[in-house]
């Protein structure tokens, strides 16, 4: 039960929700093992964390590499001795709409959202099965609760993995726990993936007027890992009040 001690790790670490995420729970006394693409922005969340008597450790990690998950594994388990959460935070969403054509966005964003996702529990449920313990949390969006225009792969994506969340819990067994968060309109650079400027400008906008800080996620995050080992908390929403 609780936070402290746990070794987590984290996709999509340098930015965003994965970034306060891995703030808050190494605050909690969590051991964060961090995973992103840009190495000097995972070195500086890393230096911060131990600065503020955290641990965190590190390694640049391309989700839609499985070498790239199995090593993070691997870190996480030499450097804490076992492996209590995995969090797939990685995400891109270059939305625009179907007769937009922008086709190597799509495959980006099954790459990523979907794949990267997959490649992750992949990685980690060996671990987990050895130990008889570890919890999966999975984020989504509630772009896949309201299903919208320019939404459609983007939230096809995060349907996916909504389908496979739910799925693996149901294989999990007494052991395992699953969990999946839903954000809204949180005040990330999410926009800055979009190819489309158009839609960039309009998504940035919209956050700018109701977004919550990625600070609300990370405590929702925290709330599913503290229960007991016994608890499962399957699925968190969590959107501005000001969202349709």
């Amino acid at each position: 039960m609780g936070i402290e001690g746990k070794v987590v790790v984290i996709t999509g670490a340098s930015s965003g929700i994965g970034r306060a995420t891995a703030t808050l729970l190494a605050d909690r006394g969590a051991v964060v093992v961090l995973g992103a693409r840009r190495e000097s922005v995972l070195a500086d969340l890393s230096g911060g964390i131990a600065a503020a008597g955290g641990t965190a450790v590190h390694k640049v990690t391309d989700v839609r590499r499985r070498d790239d998950l199995d090593e993070l594994v691997e870190l996480a388990v030499t450097r804490g001795g076992r492996l209590d959460v995995w969090i797939n935070s990685a995400g891109i969403g270059p939305i625009s709409r179907f007769d937009a054509l922008r086709v190597e966005d799509w495959d980006a964003m099954i790459d990523v959202n979907l794949r990267g996702t997959l490649y992750g529990i992949a990685a980690v449920l060996p671990v987990f099965q050895r130990q008889r313990s570890g919890h999966i949390i999975n984020i989504v969006s509630t772009a896949g609760l309201k299903i919208l225009p320019t939404m459609g792969v983007y939230a096809a994506t995060k349907n996916a993995v909504r389908t496979v969340t739910e799925a693996l819990r149901q294989e999990a067994g007494p052991h395992l726990r699953v969990t999946e968060v839903s954000p809204g309109f949180v005040a990330t650079d999410f926009a800055s993936s979009m190819t489309d400027a158009a839609m960039r400008e309009a998504i940035a906008k919209r956050a700018a007027d109701i977004a919550i800080p990625p600070e609300a996620i990370a405590r929702g995050i925290a709330y599913a890992i503290e229960q007991p080992d016994d608890v499962d908390v399957g699925s968190i929403v969590i959107r501005p009040t000001a969202q349709d």
